[in-house]
């Protein structure tokens, strides 16, 4: 065997050994964590739609929003009528609020709409449901391995944790009532009931989409900002 042809054979067989190894630590990375390059588009997205939130948060109500609000004699009206303004005038994929769930480590921008490049920026709340402040259940869904995997522990969220969700018009506290795996299928889990309902759910097990990983929660405070606030 000649010399550069040696010489190029190595330098296949170096280039397959260092692809083989980021192949497996990615495999591993994924395993142990999430996957890292959606991991790290999610994170910039992530940091574009936070600034996206100041703004939304910053936006005065038009002149006919400002009456009618005016109109309203309580805060949880008022947050039900921008709840029902937002969801409106929201487009798909935009900052609409923020969700935080200590018991997880969980802090992501959220955005409006389930579909995939909804989800690939954040958790998302689904289309059809009221937005939080307005009365029903909300339903927020999110990846558990891939694009930050905001929703990864969701299976240690335990009866009495928090689940805080904060809108431009208010702040939701919800406490986790339980757990269930469902059908991919099976929409009663965002059926309305006699309270205000926080519904939280994910692909299970990890790295499948069999099934359903659900979390309810109940709504316990209801703390008004910005324009809901007179």
């Amino acid at each position: 065997m000649t010399g550069p042809r040696r010489r190029s054979l190595h330098a296949l067989s170096t280039m397959l050994i260092v692809a083989g190894a980021l192949m497996l630590a990615d495999a591993g990375l994924t395993l142990v964590w999430q996957e890292p390059v959606s991991t790290v588009y999610a994170r910039i997205v992530q940091g574009q739609l936070g600034g996206d939130l100041r703004d939304l948060e910053a936006r005065r109500p038009t002149t006919l929003d400002l009456a009618a609000l005016q109109k309203l004699a309580t805060e949880q009206r008022r947050m039900a009528f921008l709840a029902r303004r937002l969801r409106a005038d929201s487009r798909a994929g935009a900052a609409v609020g923020r969700v935080r769930i200590d018991r997880i480590d969980a802090d992501f921008v959220l955005v409006n709409g389930t579909d995939g490049n909804d989800l690939r920026k954040g958790p998302g709340i689904y289309d059809g449901v009221p937005f939080p402040g307005a009365p029903g259940t909300t339903a927020i869904a999110g990846h558990r391995t891939t694009y930050a995997a905001p929703f990864r522990a969701i299976d240690r969220l335990d009866r009495g944790d928090h689940v805080v969700v904060e809108m431009p018009y208010g702040r939701f506290t919800y406490e986790v009532e339980k757990t269930r795996i469902v059908a991919p299928t099976e929409v009663s889990v965002i059926d309305r009931v006699k309270f205000d309902r926080l519904v939280l759910s994910a692909c299970h097990p990890l790295y499948s989409a069999a099934q359903r990983i659900v979390v309810f929660a109940r709504l316990v405070v209801s703390q008004a900002r910005g324009a809901a606030r007179f």
